[in-house]
């Protein structure tokens, strides 16, 4: 066993991990944070991204010992004061999502391009999102979203994690 120290969406965490455990696992598992979804457990659907340190990362690959002493924000973590983080917004305006296993990922993937990219074009946004599959809305929607959440993020910034 051995002991990590992490905090997530704000809070500190400290326990005793295996050292195979994967970063996916210990925050389903240990934490109850669901919304991180494993989907292929290889990093090709990107439904398990959360943020390490504020930067996009497919927590599938990633073994919890890993990410000791280090921030993580999951998709419960983006949402403050009970208001939806603009991207989570957009994906719910625009219908950004069907059977929404594969949304927690993209939602994380988009702020994180959107924290260093607030104006990105179309291709720019898929290019961000190519480490995420969707099998089910073909990505208009999602795109739709994304380009949503960059215009509501300008008229009202978002604080940073």
């Amino acid at each position: 066993m051995a002991q990590i120290t992490v905090k997530v969406n704000g809070k500190v965490h400290t326990h005793d991990v295996e050292p195979r455990t994967l970063l996916a696992h210990y925050l389903r598992e240990t934490l109850s944070l669901t919304g991180t979804h494993i989907g292929c457990d290889t990093s090709s659907c990107g439904s398990c991204t959360i943020h390490i340190d504020g930067v996009a990362a497919k927590s599938c690959t990633i073994l919890a010992v890993q990410a000791d002493d280090c921030e993580i924000t999951t998709i419960e973590g983006l949402a403050t004061k009970g208001e939806l983080h603009p991207v989570q917004q957009g994906f719910k305006e625009c219908h950004g999502l069907q059977c929404g296993f594969c949304t927690t990922g993209m939602i994380m993937s988009a702020t994180d391009l959107l924290s260093n990219n607030p104006d990105p074009t179309e291709t720019e946004i898929r290019h961000a999102l190519e480490g995420n599959f969707c099998r089910c809305t073909g990505y208009h929607n999602i795109i739709k979203s994304i380009q949503w959440a960059a215009e509501k993020m300008k008229e009202e910034p978002v604080m940073s994690e």
